[in-house]
């Protein structure tokens, strides 16, 4: 009686390429749009940046009535120049891009906090095209909402700077400027608050490092004296706003196509970055 041996040796199953991308960036905004923290943060958004709007028209308001009465204000309020209503939508931007930078941070930086990186990458086994839909949401949602949030901000600033005899006109070529240029901007600050987060791998940390970038640097580059922290402030991301919204180049700071590749660069460098470390890293 003669026994059969049989190879016992276990057969691999070869990984696949994963699901399309197009599922992965379908299964991203479902997470995206279904936590509670997402949809709390996107609304505080849009309140705070409604609500900064209305006290802005009423402060600008306040400060033309009396210019009308007091010579000095009068000639503070011609030194500004332009339309003073014009930039009263945008009024919340500072605020709007800390949420949304958070957003960004939360977004990946909660991946490894809760462990759910593992689960992600073990069902997309290519870790960049989870990244890259998870920076697709957040950044189309950034920016989408920082435009409509612009614009119900200047519906809601008309009444009350007519109330002074002040025109905001939201169809003007500077006004949908400063709505393009700031909601790009915040999209911006959203994608460099992704990859801190990925960077980081630490909500606390990401956060932290995103506030020190968009707060603390800029006042601290302020104070201290000295010419190359006067010139290395031009390149911060908080400075490009301005020079590719104003009307007219401002002396001593960036032509609007250099801010533009300065903020193109912030976003670039710490994404690129965020993807190397992604695929070299353990989950």
């Amino acid at each position: 009686m003669s026994t059969a041996i049989t190879d016992s040796k276990p057969t691999r199953t070869p990984v696949g390429p994963g699901p399309a991308f197009h599922r992965v960036l379908n299964s991203e905004f479902i997470k995206f749009r279904t936590l509670l923290s997402t949809l709390i943060l996107l609304a505080s958004t849009a309140v705070v940046m409604v609500g900064f709007a209305a006290l802005a028209a009423w402060g600008t308001g306040q400060f033309a009535d009396q210019a009308a009465r007091d010579p000095e204000a009068a000639a503070a309020m011609a030194a500004q120049g332009g339309d003073l209503a014009v930039s009263i939508p945008t009024s919340g931007i500072s605020f709007a891009q800390l949420i949304l930078g958070s957003l960004g941070v939360l977004l990946m930086s909660s991946e490894f906090t809760t462990g759910m990186a593992r689960s992600t990458f073990a069902a997309v086994p290519k870790r960049l095209s989870p990244f890259l839909a998870k920076l697709i949401v957040v950044v189309v949602s950034a920016f989408l909402l920082t435009a409509v949030a612009t614009y119900v901000a200047g519906l809601v600033s008309l009444p009350i700077v007519d109330n002074y005899n002040l025109k905001l006109d939201l169809g003007s070529s500077q006004s949908i400027k400063l709505l393009l240029v700031n909601s790009i901007y915040v999209a911006a600050v959203a994608a460099i608050g992704m990859a801190l987060g990925t960077i980081v791998r630490n909500s606390a940390g990401g956060i932290m490092s995103l506030v020190g970038l968009l707060f603390v640097a800029p006042i601290a580059f302020q104070l201290i004296p000295g010419d190359f922290f006067k010139e290395a402030n031009k390149y911060l991301p908080t400075s490009t706003i301005n020079p590719m919204t104003a009307v007219e180049h401002v002396p001593d700071t960036l032509e609007a196509w250099q801010a533009a590749l300065v903020l193109t660069a912030w976003v670039i460098v710490p994404v690129a970055i965020a993807m190397v470390l992604l695929k070299k890293r353990d989950v």
